[in-house]
């Protein structure tokens, strides 16, 4: 597929999605939007793709929202406003619930709707230069789309504090609160996800998928019978699994198993 805002390589079961418009700071417009919302469906798709990683070429991770996009809006109908806000959740959301591992590779500038972006990920890593801002509400704007994704990732509140204040904050308090895991010296971000990368290749492709589901499922759960019962089911189901056999014996004959034959 060929995109406008978008280079996207699949190379050793990765697939690297990176903005594209480093002359706006990777600001989001309704192609952009679109573009990843398909990138990120071809590489759920993809048999060979076992996770994904989303970064920006040029100075910025993500500005946010393009300002000609924001611009043109001005003059949307309500029924406008409501199909463009709808591409954005789908983006969101596709991201957000991708069965596969998804990393952000965060440098320059996160606001507003590329703060979505981090949050919308399974694992954040930041360059120390890192900037952050929901600048919504400086503009009488509320970050809607993306509070799902960043109430989850750093709670309700300092949600409240960051909503309303629309302060920049740096990677250092990112990390504190929970936004990114991992922050480095710009010079070893690349190294820094390549690592984090190999970690989550020696995953079982199920394995992660239902990981990934499992945390969906039991977070804010009260522990209970009902909840004891569908986690032992589910361990079961693994362990009588293709894939939790394949596993097993793997470690007890100290070989890779089948789906890592490359990486150690």
């Amino acid at each position: 597929m060929n995109y406008r805002t978008l280079q996207v390589a699949v190379e050793r079961g990765v697939a690297s999605i990176w903005l594209d418009r480093p002359d706006v700071r990777n600001a989001m417009d309704d192609v952009v939007i679109g573009e990843l919302t398909a990138a990120f469906e071809r590489a759920v798709g993809d048999d060979a793709v076992r996770a994904i990683v989303l970064g920006g070429r040029g100075s910025a991770f993500c500005a946010g929202g393009d300002l000609n996009w924001m611009k043109r809006a001005r003059a949307f109908t309500p029924e406008q406003n409501r199909a463009d806000s709808a591409q954005l959740a789908r983006m969101l959301r596709t991201l957000h619930e991708s069965p596969k591992p998804t990393v952000a590779r965060v440098h320059g500038a996160a606001f507003a709707g590329g703060m979505g972006l981090v949050a919308a990920c399974d694992v954040a890593v930041a360059s120390a230069d890192t900037r952050f801002c929901l600048s919504e509400v400086r503009l009488g704007l509320l970050p809607a789309m993306i509070s799902p994704y960043v109430i989850r990732a750093i709670g309700e509140r300092q949600a409240r504090r960051y909503f309303l204040t629309a302060e920049v904050f740096d990677a250092a308090e990112a990390r504190r609160i929970g936004l990114v895991h991992e922050t480095c010296a710009p010079d070893a971000l690349d190294a820094e996800v390549d690592a984090l990368l190999a970690r989550l290749l020696q995953g079982g492709p199920v394995a992660l998928r239902e990981s990934k589901r499992l945390v969906r499922d039991v977070a804010g759960r009260p522990i209970d019978d009902a909840l004891l019962d569908d986690t032992a089911a589910r361990i079961a189901a693994a362990r009588a699994s293709d894939e939790g056999q394949e596993g097993i014996a793997a470690f007890f004959e100290k070989r890779r198993p089948a789906w890592n034959p490359q990486r150690d």
